[in-house]
């Protein structure tokens, strides 16, 4: 069973090679031809879906699909059994759901329109190009892929199935968000220069000690499935329910959270990404085993484009932050800041008056008595009274309404469009991989202590010790082994 199921990853592996190997001989400008998603479901039929991953996650996002009508869940995934027991409990009730340990199994039934796919980061890319060529429209859980390299081959099966993917990066679907565009997009705080998000915690649970069921063995879980093309080991439990704790599995606090700051700030501001990433940080309190840090800070440059001016952005997560946490995204401006959350949105609109002002902590009072003289009649000439008093400050507010379910509306987003056989959703497979790339790059900086070059419009990295070059520029990107590249 053991060798069957490594022969079986291995294949997987090496399709996935296959198509990551045609996308990238293209010019990623061109869109590859793919077949159109001629299966359209009538508004009237009932879209049946099923979950892959029912852990904390997978749960929550089958709870959010579930609040939209004409949608239902026809069967679940999961490696270990007592999760498939519970899904029966929580979502079987009055009629028979379909479990089983090998994913394999769903994407074979042709009743089932959509897959969730809500595992541990290093599947995303198999389960989720083996879903698509099976024909499924996926809703995959952030980040897209797990490393850099695994991207292009997600978006050209997409491309090339024709089927509805939507990445799961909910946020970005609430009224507070939306109204964050809206105000960028109408110049509300005038050219952005710098944009700081953060997102911290301090709780055992909100680091990822999440609790283990006394009856984890290999008896009750697919180890061997788990790891798929992680390194071999022993059984470990703490590994398996704690999988974001550890780099073979999960991407650490830059997937898992700077994914949503980052996603967040792409949607708002209508960016394809930035071009040079860095990031330090260090295990500073939850030292349980993980090979991952809990405080980490990331730098990100954004050059100029049609959409916006060239910004810089910071990012930070900070497990075991004691202080005040204020978890909120600020876009600040020339003329104002939009500081928001899931939940609400405060805009500070601040303009600086025409005339610049002199004497206080100014050059004015080192000049002689003449000089002042002459200085004062060349600046009255130059500003007149209006230009010497600044607007006065206003300030905005927005509450999201009550009943603003942005997981539920994200969802929506995604069954709109496999009922419309489109391709068209908020956040799809180039949007997400143009969110993960910066934070996957974060990774990449902190474990190997580098500045990473990424050009965010062909989304391929760039030579590290050379600037990067535009979408028509002369240099051509270096690949990335992904023997060198999957388990850093």
């Amino acid at each position: 069973m053991q060798s069957n199921r490594r022969t079986f990853i291995k294949s997987l592996s090496a399709a996935s090679a296959l198509v990551a190997t045609q996308g990238l001989a293209k010019p990623f400008g061109v869109a590859p031809a793919y077949i159109p998603n001629l299966k359209k479901i009538s508004p009237n039929d009932k879209i049946r879906f099923a979950t892959i991953g029912m852990g904390i996650q997978g749960n929550f996002d089958t709870n959010a699909a579930l609040r939209n009508p004409g949608v239902e869940l026809v069967a679940v995934a999961d490696l270990y059994d007592g999760r498939l027991e519970h899904a029966k409990t929580a979502f079987g009730k009055d009629r028979s759901l379909f479990t089983t340990r090998d994913y394999r199994e769903i994407l074979a039934k042709p009743d089932i329109d959509a897959v969730l796919v809500v595992t541990p980061d290093h599947w995303h890319d198999h389960i989720t190009i083996a879903a698509l060529k099976a024909g499924k429209n996926v809703y995959c859980e952030k980040p897209m892929v797990q490393h850099l390299n695994e991207g292009k081959a997600v978006i050209d099966a997409w491309k090339k199935s024709g089927k509805t993917m939507q990445v799961g990066s909910q946020r970005i679907s609430s009224a507070s968000f939306q109204e964050a565009k809206r105000l960028v997009e109408a110049g509300e705080i005038g050219p952005i220069n710098y944009i700081e998000s953060n997102s911290d915690r301090f709780s055992a649970i909100g680091a990822w000690q999440y609790s283990i069921p006394p009856d984890a063995s290999t008896q009750t879980l697919d180890w061997d499935r788990f790891l798929g093309d992680a390194p071999k080991r022993p059984f470990d439990a703490k590994r398996f329910f704690r999988w974001r704790n550890y780099k073979d599995y999960g991407t650490g606090v830059a997937g898992d959270l700077f994914i949503h700051l980052i996603t967040g700030v792409h949607y708002v501001t209508n960016t394809m990404g930035p071009t040079r990433i860095y990031s330090s940080g260090n295990l500073a309190y939850w030292k349980d085993g993980r090979d991952v840090p809990d405080v980490m800070s990331c730098i990100m440059d954004y050059p100029k484009t049609d959409q916006h001016d060239a910004f810089q952005m910071v990012l930070r997560v900070n497990f075991a932050n004691a202080g005040k946490i204020s978890n909120v995204t600020r876009i600040i401006g020339s003329e104002g800041q939009i500081e928001f959350s899931e939940d609400n949105l405060i805009m500070t609109k601040k303009k600086l008056p025409a005339a610049p002002g002199y004497d206080g902590y100014d050059s004015f009072f080192t000049f002689t008595e003449p000089v002042k003289q002459e200085f004062v009649k060349q600046y009255d000439a130059q500003y007149p009274p209006e230009t010497r008093t600044a607007e006065p400050v206003k300030e905005i507010k927005f509450e999201a309404p009550k009943n603003d379910d942005a997981h539920a509306k994200h969802f929506a987003n995604f069954f709109d469009n496999v009922r419309q056989g489109s391709q068209g959703t908020i956040e799809d497979p180039v949007f997400g991989f143009r969110a993960a790339a910066p934070v996957l790059a974060c990774n990449e900086s902190y474990f190997e202590k580098k500045v990473v070059y990424w050009d965010p419009v062909t989304m391929t990295q760039q030579n590290p010790s050379a600037k990067p070059k535009s979408a028509s520029g002369v240099k051509k990107p270096i690949a990335t082994s992904k023997e060198t590249t999957k388990k850093s």
